[in-house]
């Protein structure tokens, strides 16, 4: 029988990627005078091969700061969008494009221009986690981070829309007693753990102290003893006493949480169903294989239209200003 070798090495074969992944990457970082960014919900492997680790305003900064030719993120499809937002010149790669996010596409452009129109003379202020289309249609941009800060700065006679995460708008209203119109979007991650599982963890672990990111839903925040982004969340398992912590957010901060400190136990927050639902499927989709590629072949690359790069720019620089 005859048996075509070509073809069936073309299907059999797979591209040649080096052994010592993490001296590759480095090597390229250094030809291609390249920064990666990375977001503390990426896999450990990232984490550990990225130049800066931050949450969305860390690593907005970083981006804005950044004498690099080349950025690498490794995150999700808005960020990347955000970095080319603040560096028009420089070449902005994701490792995967498919990257995106959830709570980002809970807000159509064309949807959020009409919620808009309905609501003249309304201060539009949206989180980061948002596509550049709704930046372009933004006032100002904030973060976890800064959302507090930010609507406590503007005056109270001017009303607010803020988009597009509902359960961050709500926390933001509770904390500064400023109504705002909010868009009803969501993360799939945050708004599925389960209150239930939490509570019994903590008749399990009566000394944790549950870490619990704003975006989560209100029976979560409940029970938390700190609500503040993964940042915020970072510190505060560093600086405080308790050796344990239950903690609701992607489970990808734990890995710099155990790094800072190995000796406390921290305890992913479960999800409501039986499932890995509390890492985000998005995320996830960065390797550092996908990294490395992403650095050899120089693409995926993130671009965008001048026109709404622009637009996009004005709110994200008053958010950097007003931070």
């Amino acid at each position: 029988m005859f048996i075509n070798t070509l073809s069936f090495r073309k299907i059999t074969e797979t591209p040649a990627i080096p052994y010592d992944l993490v001296g590759a990457i480095k090597a390229l970082k250094k030809e291609l005078n390249a920064v990666i960014l990375a977001h503390y919900y990426q896999d450990p492997d990232i984490q550990d091969v990225a130049d800066y680790i931050g949450d969305s305003l860390e690593l907005s900064r970083r981006a804005a700061s950044t004498n690099a030719e080349v950025i690498v993120f490794a995150g999700v499809h808005f960020m990347a969008e955000t970095a080319k937002i603040l560096n028009p010149d420089k070449l902005v790669l994701l490792p995967d494009l498919k990257a995106g996010c959830s709570l980002a596409d809970s807000c159509p452009p064309d949807e959020f221009a009409t919620f808009k129109a309905a609501h003249p003379g309304h201060l539009v202020i949206s989180y980061i986690n948002c596509s550049a289309e709704i930046k372009a249609m933004s006032d100002i941009i904030c973060t976890s981070s800064n959302a507090v800060k930010i609507v406590n700065q503007i005056p109270e006679d001017r009303s607010i829309i803020f988009g597009p995460d509902r359960n961050l708008g709500r926390y933001v209203m509770q904390q500064t007693g400023r109504e705002m119109v909010i868009w009803q979007g969501a993360c799939i991650v945050h708004e599925n753990f389960s209150e239930k599982k939490i509570v019994q963890l903590k008749i399990a672990h009566p000394q944790a102290k549950v870490l619990a990111h704003p975006e989560c839903e209100p029976p979560v925040l409940h029970h938390a003893d700190f609500i503040g982004s993964t940042s915020a969340l970072l510190k505060y398992s560093h600086e405080n006493s308790s050796q344990e912590f239950i903690v609701a957010t992607e489970p990808g901060i734990i890995h710099q949480m155990q790094k800072q400190e190995p000796q406390k136990h921290f305890i992913p927050a479960p999800p409501i169903n039986n499932c890995a639902c509390n890492e985000c499927p998005f995320m996830r989709l960065n390797t550092l294989e996908k990294l490395y590629l992403a650095m050899k072949n120089r693409t995926p690359e993130l671009t965008l239209p001048e026109h709404l790069r622009i637009a996009a720019l004005r709110p994200m620089q008053r958010m950097l200003e007003m931070s």
